[in-house]
């Protein structure tokens, strides 16, 4: 009897500690992995290409080929956490805040991607002095294209982690989540005479759809600790740590950024076919996980056929399909630093 009571006891302890340890590591996890990533030796820095304020993370200097990271659209450079550390072992690493996030100037005229791969090329050349093998996420993913297509010169080798190629173009992007979500929300915060931008994305995140009536019991404490709070971003201990660490990088993200893809100005002078066929570079293309919804509007970057015309279109090329969100490098580091390299290794 007294062993069956303290194994009663002993279940519901334990399932505590499982579900406290699981919240901890939604809430905690970029922390832990920014605290790793300075003890591997990365060091922070600020430069001025072409006129405007870039931020950097830059890893240890050593006699290896060099890294350059390009985050997609509403983090910043330390959404490579969890991958830095293990990057620096065979790379010295430079993690950029694209204009518009960050630490990085707001510059709301060059919220293109032409004019954001321009100043991405003078990077490379003022800052790093050599040629790079370069990886960009999402939106990132588009400059890193527009970088191997247009300065074929300074990139090495390519990693395209789930680019929303030819997504972005309207009239198409309507019915992809980033234009009913993000861009959106971005375009009616600019006009809604509202001042918390990171309170208003918390709001209308079209993720809430999924929740039904209980969005509202989300929402509306979210923003009470937001008005209590107005200096903390607005986490959730049962959200993704991907999704939370957004929530901190929103508060440095200019909505105008976002504007840009409601609008379709961010592919003005962007070609994204001619683009891909100059790329020269040997180039892996990582496919994440999508699907369409019932109301027709693509969830994820790119689908099966938009993944086929991209490897069409680029010469030496390699499509990886990965089993994970559209964050692969925050959601599965290890596997995203083993196409680094592999890419790396076809040079």
């Amino acid at each position: 009897m007294a062993a069956g009571r303290l194994i009663a006891a002993a279940v519901p302890a334990a399932a505590g500690l499982a579900a406290g340890g699981w919240a901890a590591r939604n809430l905690k996890t970029y922390d832990w992995a920014m605290a790793r990533t300075r003890r591997a030796g990365f060091t922070e820095h600020d430069a001025v290409v072409n006129g405007s304020k870039v931020h950097y993370a830059q890893g240890p200097a050593g006699d290896k080929p060099v890294l350059l990271l390009i985050h997609g659209q509403a983090v910043d450079g330390q959404s490579y956490a969890r991958v830095l550390p293990e990057l620096a072992r065979d790379f010295t690493v430079y993690a950029v805040d694209v204009h518009g996030h960050g630490q990085s100037a707001r510059t709301p005229e060059k919220y293109t991607a032409a004019a954001i791969g321009a100043d991405l090329a003078r990077f490379v050349e003022d800052i790093i002095g050599t040629r790079v093998v370069v990886s960009g996420h999402s939106s990132g993913g588009q400059l890193a294209a527009w970088l191997a297509g247009n300065r074929p010169d300074l990139v090495r080798a390519l990693v395209l982690e789930d680019p929303p190629l030819f997504t972005t173009l309207l009239p198409r992007a309507e019915k992809t989540w980033n234009w009913v979500d993000l861009a959106t929300a971005c375009h009616t915060y600019l006009r809604s005479g509202e001042s918390d931008w990171a309170a208003y994305l918390f709001a209308h995140q079209k993720l809430w759809d999924f929740f039904g009536d209980g969005a509202a019991r989300i929402v509306r404490p979210g923003l009470k600790r937001r008005e209590k709070h107005p200096d903390r971003p607005i986490t959730l201990f049962f959200m993704p740590p991907s999704w939370n660490d957004m929530q901190r990088a929103v508060e440095h993200y200019d909505p105008r950024f976002g504007d840009a893809f409601y609008t379709g100005a961010w592919d003005e002078g962007f070609d994204h076919e001619a683009t891909l066929r100059k790329i020269e570079a040997p180039t892996i293309l990582i496919h994440a996980n999508w699907k369409y919804g019932e109301d027709g509007v693509l969830q994820g970057a790119i689908d099966a056929d938009d993944a086929r015309r991209i490897a069409s279109l680029i010469n030496d090329v390699e499509v990886v399909r990965v089993d994970s969100g559209h964050n692969v490098h925050g959601e599965k580091p290890a596997r995203f630093a083993g196409l680094v390299r592999a890419v790396t290794a076809r040079l």
